[in-house]
Protein backbone atom coordinates (compact mmCIF):
# COMPACT_ATOMS: atom_id res chain seq x y z
CA UNK A 1 0.00 0.00 0.00
CA UNK A 2 1.59 3.36 -0.72
CA UNK A 3 0.29 5.97 1.34
CA UNK A 4 1.26 9.56 -0.07
CA UNK A 5 -0.47 12.38 0.51
CA UNK A 6 -1.82 14.75 -2.43
CA UNK A 7 -2.98 18.41 -2.89
CA UNK A 8 -3.10 21.12 -5.01
CA UNK A 9 -2.79 24.87 -4.93
CA UNK A 10 -3.25 27.46 -6.38
CA UNK A 11 -1.42 30.65 -7.58
CA UNK A 12 -3.06 34.03 -5.94
CA UNK A 13 -1.57 37.57 -6.91
CA UNK A 14 -0.44 37.67 -3.09
CA UNK A 15 1.94 34.73 -4.07
CA UNK A 16 3.85 36.59 -6.67
CA UNK A 17 7.39 38.01 -6.94
CA UNK A 18 8.68 40.88 -9.21
CA UNK A 19 9.59 38.06 -11.66
CA UNK A 20 5.51 36.96 -12.45
CA UNK A 21 6.07 33.78 -10.63
CA UNK A 22 5.03 32.10 -7.28
CA UNK A 23 7.97 33.00 -5.12
CA UNK A 24 10.00 30.67 -3.50
CA UNK A 25 9.13 31.82 -0.11
CA UNK A 26 5.63 30.82 -0.71
CA UNK A 27 6.92 26.89 -2.13
CA UNK A 28 8.23 26.89 1.70
CA UNK A 29 4.90 27.25 3.12
CA UNK A 30 3.04 24.85 0.68
CA UNK A 31 6.28 22.69 1.56
CA UNK A 32 4.96 23.26 5.51
CA UNK A 33 1.52 23.09 4.55
CA UNK A 34 1.46 19.60 2.99
CA UNK A 35 3.86 18.29 5.86
CA UNK A 36 1.30 19.65 8.78
CA UNK A 37 -1.86 18.74 6.40
CA UNK A 38 -0.31 14.81 5.98
CA UNK A 39 0.32 14.64 9.19
CA UNK A 40 -3.14 16.17 10.68
CA UNK A 41 -4.67 13.20 7.86
CA UNK A 42 -3.28 10.02 8.50
CA UNK A 43 -1.60 10.49 12.04
CA UNK A 44 -3.58 8.21 14.83
CA UNK A 45 -5.14 11.04 17.18
CA UNK A 46 -3.44 9.98 20.08
CA UNK A 47 0.09 10.58 18.49
CA UNK A 48 -1.28 13.91 17.20
CA UNK A 49 -2.49 14.99 20.74
CA UNK A 50 1.17 13.99 22.10
CA UNK A 51 3.40 15.13 19.72
CA UNK A 52 4.29 17.90 17.12
CA UNK A 53 6.71 18.96 14.50
CA UNK A 54 9.71 21.27 13.93
CA UNK A 55 11.42 21.54 10.17
CA UNK A 56 15.06 21.94 10.96
CA UNK A 57 16.38 21.35 7.45
CA UNK A 58 15.01 22.26 3.75
CA UNK A 59 16.82 21.00 0.48
CA UNK A 60 14.70 22.44 -2.23
CA UNK A 61 15.61 22.67 -5.91
CA UNK A 62 13.71 24.89 -7.88
CA UNK A 63 12.76 23.38 -11.65
CA UNK A 64 10.06 25.26 -13.14
CA UNK A 65 7.53 27.98 -11.98
CA UNK A 66 3.71 28.72 -12.04
CA UNK A 67 1.66 32.30 -12.47
CA UNK A 68 -0.95 33.83 -10.75
CA UNK A 69 -3.99 31.40 -11.71
CA UNK A 70 -2.09 28.19 -12.16
CA UNK A 71 -2.19 25.63 -10.15
CA UNK A 72 0.60 23.00 -8.56
CA UNK A 73 -0.08 20.09 -7.07
CA UNK A 74 2.13 18.63 -3.92
CA UNK A 75 2.33 14.88 -3.71
CA UNK A 76 4.81 14.10 -0.15
CA UNK A 77 5.58 10.97 1.32
CA UNK A 78 8.03 9.82 4.53
CA UNK A 79 11.50 8.76 3.45
CA UNK A 80 12.55 5.52 5.09
CA UNK A 81 13.57 4.82 8.57
CA UNK A 82 13.07 7.81 11.47
CA UNK A 83 16.40 8.41 13.23
CA UNK A 84 16.18 9.35 16.81
CA UNK A 85 13.63 11.90 16.70
CA UNK A 86 13.91 12.79 13.30
CA UNK A 87 12.10 11.86 10.11
CA UNK A 88 13.11 12.73 6.36
CA UNK A 89 9.93 14.01 4.02
CA UNK A 90 9.76 14.38 0.95
CA UNK A 91 7.85 16.89 -1.38
CA UNK A 92 7.41 17.24 -4.66
CA UNK A 93 5.36 19.48 -6.95
CA UNK A 94 4.40 19.24 -10.63
CA UNK A 95 2.83 21.39 -12.90
CA UNK A 96 -0.88 20.90 -14.64
CA UNK A 97 1.00 18.89 -17.25
CA UNK A 98 2.94 16.93 -14.60
CA UNK A 99 6.38 18.58 -15.19
CA UNK A 100 7.85 19.07 -12.17
CA UNK A 101 8.40 22.17 -10.86
CA UNK A 102 9.80 21.70 -7.00
CA UNK A 103 11.21 19.50 -5.59
CA UNK A 104 12.57 18.79 -1.61
CA UNK A 105 13.45 16.65 1.39
CA UNK A 106 13.07 17.92 4.65
CA UNK A 107 14.25 16.59 7.71
CA UNK A 108 11.82 16.95 10.52
CA UNK A 109 12.25 16.81 14.69
CA UNK A 110 9.30 15.09 16.85
CA UNK A 111 8.87 17.00 20.31
CA UNK A 112 6.63 15.51 23.20
CA UNK A 113 4.24 18.53 23.44
CA UNK A 114 3.93 17.98 27.26
CA UNK A 115 7.74 18.27 28.34
CA UNK A 116 8.73 19.90 24.94
CA UNK A 117 11.88 17.77 24.48
CA UNK A 118 12.62 15.96 21.71
CA UNK A 119 11.03 12.06 21.22
CA UNK A 120 12.24 9.24 19.73
CA UNK A 121 10.17 8.40 17.51
CA UNK A 122 8.97 4.49 17.73
CA UNK A 123 7.51 2.59 14.45
CA UNK A 124 4.24 2.96 15.59
CA UNK A 125 4.01 6.72 14.82
CA UNK A 126 5.69 6.41 11.18
CA UNK A 127 3.50 3.27 10.26
CA UNK A 128 0.58 5.50 8.83
CA UNK A 129 2.69 6.89 6.97
CA UNK A 130 4.86 3.77 5.44
CA UNK A 131 4.97 3.30 2.02
CA UNK A 132 5.95 0.52 -0.45
CA UNK A 133 7.65 1.22 -3.85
Amino acid sequence: MTNRFTKTFTASPEHIDELGHVNNTVWVQWIQDMATLHWDAVAEAEHRARYFWVVIRHEIDYRGNIASGQTATGTTYIAGEARGAKSVRVVEFTDANGKQLVSAETTWAMLDRESGRLARIRPEVLAPFAIDD
